[in-house]
């Protein structure tokens, strides 16, 4: 069974678009699945199907400035005008909503590269409300983030904010290119081997990676990751919340796997429980690999299941 939700940003200005899918069996849990920057949600659809194989009622939307949420409002790129808080906020009203029709079950999050990045900030905002959360393709201290925030800032005084600087989304993730052997002709090679993958997110209608996010967006993105780091941050997540890190080890958001370890690393020194997993050989959407992606999935059932049996 699939539920169609549209609700009110956090922004005030845009209609959240989710969609709530319900496995044809007696659900032990919710996992709410949360996607990354530029992309939508529909891009986890094998994912979806195998968490709602497990069991587990799935729930995704398409952010402000994605997918559909874009379409409705013809909103692409744009992120409204009320801070970096806007993404988690509508997850946890999203949260709410789901919770209201389907109550007393375990909730779970997923999230995948910026997604990760708003579980993050979920967690250390109501990670009281949770079961668990898994963060994949999740970074570090990005080297690029302190002078992309301060270019983007000024472009942002400088009453630039709803323009687009080329420049400013070159300076913030250019530097995932340096690993990549092959000719950069799409732009997101980064992002998986496969020719295959490459070429259907970059041809995705619903995909906005290939649009341009204006400036107070990228201000806003980039203020996200400043509130997600150190020690700061994860001694705002509740300790007793267990936590399930994955990525690949060539993953360029991760630093190629020490930025994955940095965040485990912050949330084991303040005495949190986390398991971290890396893919050998593969890059940032290992959910996308044709030879891993069940064995992710998998492991993500079992992380989750784990929590459930105690």
């Amino acid at each position: 069974m699939l539920h169609e939700v549209s609700f009110k940003s956090y922004n005030e200005e845009q209609m959240v678009q989710g969609w709530v899918y319900v496995p044809a069996c007696e659900p032990k849990g919710i996992i709410q699945l949360i996607h990354g920057f530029g992309e939508h949600s529909r891009r986890y659809f094998h994912m979806i199907v195998a968490f709602m194989d497990a069991g587990y009622i799935v729930t995704a939307d398409d952010h402000v400035g994605h997918g559909k949420t874009a379409v409705v409002n013809d909103s692409w790129g744009n992120w409204g005008t009320k801070g970096y808080e806007t993404m988690r906020e509508d997850e946890h009203t999203f949260t709410g909503i789901v919770k209201e029709m389907y109550p007393n079950l375990p909730y779970f999050l997923f999230g995948h590269s910026m997604g990760s990045f708003i579980t993050r900030d979920y967690i250390a905002t109501y990670g009281n409300e949770l079961a668990g959360a898994t963060m994949c393709g999740t970074c570090g201290a990005l080297p690029s983030l302190k002078d992309a925030t301060a270019y983007i800032q000024k472009l942002v005084d400088d009453g630039k904010g709803d323009e687009s600087d080329p420049d400013a989304t070159n300076l913030l993730f250019g530097f995932m290119f340096d690993r990549i052997e092959e000719d950069v002709k799409l732009g997101n090679e980064w992002i998986c081997h496969s020719k295959y993958v490459q070429d259907d997110h970059a041809a995705d209608p619903f995909d906005a990676f290939t649009k341009p996010t204006n400036n107070r967006s990228m201000l806003y993105f980039c203020q996200m990751m400043e509130c997600i780091q150190g020690t700061e941050w994860a001694e705002k997540v509740p300790k007793e919340l267990p936590l399930y890190n994955i990525a690949g080890d060539q993953d360029p958001v991760g630093t190629w796997g020490e930025g994955v370890y940095q965040t485990a690393n912050w949330l084991a020194s303040t005495g949190h429980n986390v398991k971290t997993k890396l893919y050998s050989g593969y890059r940032h959407e290992i959910h996308n690999y044709d030879d891993i992606k069940a064995d992710v999935e998998a492991g993500i059932v079992a992380f989750f299941d784990g929590i459930l049996a105690g």
